[in-house]
């Protein structure tokens, strides 16, 4: 009768090799229940592990962690550094490149004089804010759409096009008035500082 010789911990690449694929986006039972921040791992030869199921994973496997709403964090394997700003702009920067842009040319300019504006860190928030608006507003009829097919459900798109256009321009008025006011009020703000100590523009 042979008996098997003891061996050690399994290489960390080798647990992932052997896990299905199926399960690279699926976290543990253990993760859930606990509700800890799922934790992915970035080596330096631009892999990603996920340590909640012990695989690695592309980046078209983390967007669908985004796109499950899943918690998590990608961190330096070495440095332990937080990249997933980094990581959510790949994504981002892939999407854009992919076809079906998002931004324009002249969104992404106007974007990008904002970085070391006295306004960038409003603008940050404004976008952030509003960008949330729009979501809950998506979440709100997804809700509501529950048990509709894809098909009647775009064909209900389709149709509420001009309005929610209509709608969309409304709110970008709205919106363009509320930052023409503030910049007013800013203006007259510095005008009566500058007044304080006797300068003038």
């Amino acid at each position: 009768m042979q008996t098997r010789k003891a061996t050690g911990p399994i290489p960390e690449s080798k647990v992932a090799s052997e896990q299905p694929a199926s399960q690279a986006t699926k976290p543990s039972a253990k993760a859930a229940s606990k509700g800890v921040l799922r934790v992915i791992k970035k080596y330096p030869n631009r892999r990603l592990y996920d340590t909640d199921t012990s695989t690695y994973i592309t980046l078209t496997e983390v967007k669908q962690l985004v796109m499950d709403s899943q918690q998590f964090v990608v961190r330096d394997a070495k440095t332990n550094e937080d990249l997933t700003r980094a990581i959510l702009l790949q994504i981002i920067l892939e999407e854009e490149a992919g076809g079906a842009p998002m931004f324009t040319e002249p969104v992404l300019s106007n974007i990008i004089r904002f970085y070391g504006h006295a306004m960038q860190s409003f603008m940050g928030s404004y976008l952030e804010k509003n960008v949330q608006s729009f979501t809950d507003v998506q979440a709100k009829l997804t809700e509501q759409s529950k048990g509709v097919s894809p098909e009647m459900w775009s064909q209900f798109m389709n149709m509420q096009s001009p309005m929610l256009q209509g709608m969309m321009g409304n709110y970008a008025e709205q919106s363009k008035s509320v930052l023409t006011q503030m910049q007013e009020q800013m203006q007259k703000q510095t005008e009566q500082m500058l007044g304080a100590f006797g300068l003038k523009r």
